[in-house]
């Protein structure tokens, strides 16, 4: 018996929400202009020389992306999925068939916003006061279910939480269901929102619990310059900046997405994932783990080592999390004639979670069409252990036919994607 062919999976749309704007362009040329946009924050109670970075979107208005129901039973994560994909979903062209296209979403702590609201009226003003609608916003499935709604999409819809590396998972899920026959497209998106200091403004001022999170666990760079925040690979670094954001993307099945005539943005050629089963926060320092989430991807796409370009990788600029990404590469590409060229966009805006995959996801397909590479945006002092290229100071003129997209999460979990700007054989 013939196997039948796996489908080729073709990018077709793309969505942004960040702090450079909201917009797929506004968070390009943010980058490309290496604007740094992390800023210090000082939270109620800390001491007075403490402070935390963060890079916070700004100026979201939800009543622009939907109507006043929607946003009055969501909270902000869905809210910044639904806007996202809706980017998505225009730049497509995508005239869904219900019964073959559904939904997968990525988050870290969905709703977490809503519930920490509510608690804190709770506590304050007493039952009177807690918010009628905070069951459904705090669950976690409702990002994926309110696309569904809004574009009437009757496939599979998911929810997917692996921390850091939820988008990355997404479009693994969804791609997987495209090639099981299951669905003909899939919109995939991960989104973080709702921890930042700056997200209550709209509720009277209120400051999550999360925003001291990074600052109570040890994890918030000690820098007091934004310019070093936040330092991938940078043998200096001291921790993270933490950022927010949404990635939203459409994938359909390659051959039907040409056929419409479809502009077609890149193909998601492989993907990988694999467990460290090591440590709540820390990842196994071998490294050894994160490589083998990189070379599935590789062999998923069909590809070799020496076939990727350029890679985007995870690199959160803390000193435990990127010595073993660092050894993972080094591993992995010590062969090549050319040193892999490698960039982290966190030096930027941050780490944005749950969102950091797809964005740079979103970056790569640019660059690709663009024919440059972004920087590492604030690394000035490559850590020694490096043996492969860490693009510095300015985005590097450069074809780029093949990326490799890392993203890795607490709890050991290690995700990484191929793209090519080919369709795979």
């Amino acid at each position: 018996m013939t196997r039948p062919a796996v489908p080729a999976i073709a990018i077709t749309g793309m969505g942004a929400i960040s702090s450079y704007g909201h917009s797929v362009e506004s968070f390009y040329s943010g980058l490309v202009s290496n604007r740094t946009v992390m800023r210090p924050v000082k939270l109620p109670g800390l001491d007075a020389t403490s402070q935390v970075w963060w890079s916070m979107v700004q100026g979201f208005n939800p009543l622009d992306w939907m109507d006043e129901r929607v946003a009055d039973g969501t909270d902000v994560v869905a809210q910044w999925a639904i806007a996202a994909t809706q980017q998505a979903m225009h730049q497509s062209g995508l005239k869904p068939d219900p019964l073959r296209c559904g939904v997968v979403q990525g988050t870290s702590l969905c709703g977490v916003q809503s519930v920490m609201y509510a608690q804190s009226q709770l506590d304050r003003l007493g039952p009177a006061a807690f918010p009628r609608k905070t069951m459904m916003k705090a669950l976690t499935n409702m990002g994926a279910a309110q696309i569904a709604m809004r574009y009437g999409l009757h496939g599979p819809s998911l929810s997917v939480a692996t921390a850091c590396a939820s988008t990355l998972d997404a479009l693994g899920v969804a791609a997987g269901l495209i090639r099981a026959g299951r669905a003909d497209a899939m919109v995939v998106g991960g989104t973080e929102a709702g921890h930042s200091p700056g997200s209550g403004d709209h509720l009277d001022h209120f400051v999550p619990a999360m925003a001291y999170a990074p600052a109570m666990f040890g994890m918030n760079s000690t820098e007091t310059d934004a310019r070093r925040a936040c330092l991938p690979f940078d043998k200096n670094r001291s921790g993270i900046a933490t950022s927010e954001g949404s990635a939203a993307f459409v994938l359909e099945r390659a051959d039907l997405a040409e056929q419409r005539g479809a502009k077609i943005l890149g193909y998601l050629a492989g993907y990988g994932s694999v467990a460290d089963a090591y440590h709540p926060s820390a990842p196994d320092p071998s490294g050894q783990w994160e490589a083998r989430a990189m070379q599935q991807a590789m062999g998923d796409a069909g590809l070799r080592n020496q076939d990727i370009d350029v890679l985007y990788a995870h690199a959160t600029g803390t000193p435990v999390g990127d010595t073993p990404e660092i050894r993972a590469i080094n591993v992995l590409h010590a062969q090549r004639r050319q040193p892999l060229s490698v960039t982290s966009i966190k030096g930027h805006f941050g780490h944005g979670a749950a969102a950091s995959g797809g964005l740079s996801l979103i970056t790569g397909l640019l660059d690709m069409a663009n024919g440059r590479f972004t920087n590492t945006a604030n690394t000035t002092d490559p850590d020694p252990e490096i043996a492969f290229e860490l693009v510095l100071h300015k985005p590097q003129q450069r074809e780029i036919r093949t990326f490799q997209v890392n993203a890795f999460g607490f709890g050991g979990q290690n995700a990484s994607i191929v793209v090519t700007r080919a369709r795979p054989s």
